[in-house]
């Protein structure tokens, strides 16, 4: 008997990785028209609102800002990317903001990281600063090399007081921010202000909250609009976008979020060629979510509730880009007809009801094939919920079986029902059943599939 983590398992998604065939554009990342600050979230929100479809910060006498106040995005995170918003600062000489970017949240609230600097004087605007970390990193009109050392070595990229010249003040100016790998580039008003190459890695940040500042001071107003987001390819690592669905059952079963939370964190600790983000409770609110992924992978409710029943069409386009596609226990299961058969297309096997049976039992994996899921993986067994008997593309065409076990004849019931009984898997007394595999589309991409999972202490199981 050997312990093994089902992250092994998991890491089917890596393999499923392909090349989008192109990037998309840009998105709309605030709603101008919805009531308040719908996905936007401050530790004191008196010191921001919505007015006529902007969002103001702004301190003022009788409620001043004595410590820097920062409003998170909270629909997801950033990685490679581009931003475009258009910004407008107004108040004393000293007023003075900034964009947030690839950062983190301190328990305190205090954003750090990575920042595109904001002020109405000019001594900032434009620049890359390292909120509560390195300090500036490039002024306006600076490109930086930041070495393994942390030593910044710096260039001219044109003269900082030209380039506050194309900055306009008390009115509207264009922030655009573009972040690949190490390297980011500030650009306003269409002019590159900064642009810095972090080759720290101590310090360095790929992946982080946006959020945008108030800074501490006098009384000032700080206003933002036209917020879009467009997702960059990531160069040096596959991403995995991890969807988990609500609650829905008792304690320690179907723990979606806690779930893919563990194989997520377990993913980007020991497996560097790899970025894994989580999503929680159902589908993503990031309107880009998957728009620069890999491969995605799906731990929710199957059935009428399952979190792509609405997203159908979206995940097929995936799909047809060659995005991996992975299903986790309940997932693998959705309804009969064209959502069945988008799921045959996308992992080339599901669960459909009166054909396919969801007992608890011990399955024992004795032997594995030889495939790049199973490197690392010993023989097994797990006591869980083990769906069998799939719905699967005719012949196995593509399909290669991951795990496969012999359930006990008294998973294979009288009766007929959804979910627990049929006559198709009483005709298989004693014959083995596939709960995992993994498919080749013909069209490219690879998708994978797994029925084990209903019990949260089974991610560490013997």
């Amino acid at each position: 008997m050997r312990r093994i983590h089902l992250l092994q398992i998991c890491i089917a998604m890596l393999g499923a990785a392909s090349t989008l065939a192109q990037e998309t554009g840009f998105k709309p990342i605030f709603d101008p028209g919805a009531p308040g600050l719908d996905g936007w979230k401050a530790p004191n929100m008196s010191y921001w609102s919505v007015r006529d479809g902007i969002i103001v910060a702004q301190s003022t006498q009788d409620n001043p800002v004595r410590s820097n106040q920062f409003l998170v995005w909270q629909a997801g995170q950033l990685d490679d990317f581009e931003l475009k918003l258009q910004y407008r600062i107004s108040g004393s000489q000293s007023a003075n903001s900034g964009i947030q970017i690839r950062s983190q949240v301190a328990d305190d609230g205090h954003v750090q990281g990575y920042q595109a600097d904001i002020d109405r004087a000019g001594r900032y605007a434009g620049a890359l600063y390292d909120e509560r970390g390195r300090g500036m990193l490039a002024e306006r009109g600076q490109k930086t090399v930041i070495g393994s050392d942390g030593k910044m070595a710096k260039t001219s990229l044109g003269d900082a007081d030209a380039l506050m010249n194309i900055i306009k003040q008390d009115d509207w100016n264009e922030y655009h921010i573009i972040a690949r790998g190490s390297r980011i580039i500030l650009k306003v008003n269409g002019e590159t202000t900064a642009d810095v190459q972090d080759n720290e890695r101590k310090n360095l940040e790929l992946s982080g909250v946006l959020a945008l500042q108030l800074h501490a001071g006098p009384p000032m107003k700080v206003e933002f609009k036209d917020i879009q987001l467009k997702r960059l390819k990531l160069t040096d690592r596959k991403k995995i976008v991890m969807i988990a669905g609500p609650r829905s059952h008792g304690h320690g079963s179907h723990e979606h979020n806690a779930g893919m939370l563990l194989l997520g964190k377990l993913l980007n600790e020991n497996v560097p060629e790899v970025y894994a983000t989580t999503y929680l409770n159902g589908w993503p609110k990031d309107p880009t979510a998957c728009d620069n992924a890999d491969a995605i992978a799906v731990f929710c409710d199957g059935g009428g509730g399952h979190v792509v029943m609405r997203h159908l069409e979206e995940v097929d386009a995936l799909a047809k880009k060659g995005v991996g596609i992975a299903m986790l226990h309940y997932a693998v299961e959705v309804p009969k007809g064209r959502p069945g058969n988008y799921m045959l297309n996308w992992t080339g096997g599901y669960f459909e009801t009166f054909w396919s049976v969801n007992p608890h039992f011990k399955g024992e994996f004795k032997e594995l094939p030889k495939h790049p899921i199973t490197r690392g993986v010993k023989p097994f067994f797990m006591d869980d919920e083990w769906y069998y008997h799939m719905r699967f593309v005719d012949g196995l065409e593509n399909v290669t079986p991951i795990l496969t076990t012999t359930p006990p004849d008294s998973t294979r019931r009288e009766g007929n029902d959804a979910h627990g009984a049929n006559a198709h898997v009483r005709a298989r007394m004693g014959m083995p059943e596939h709960v995992a595999w993994a498919y080749d589309r013909p069209g490219g991409g690879r998708g994978f599939g797994f029925t084990g999972g209903h019990w949260h202490w089974s991610w560490a199981s013997n």
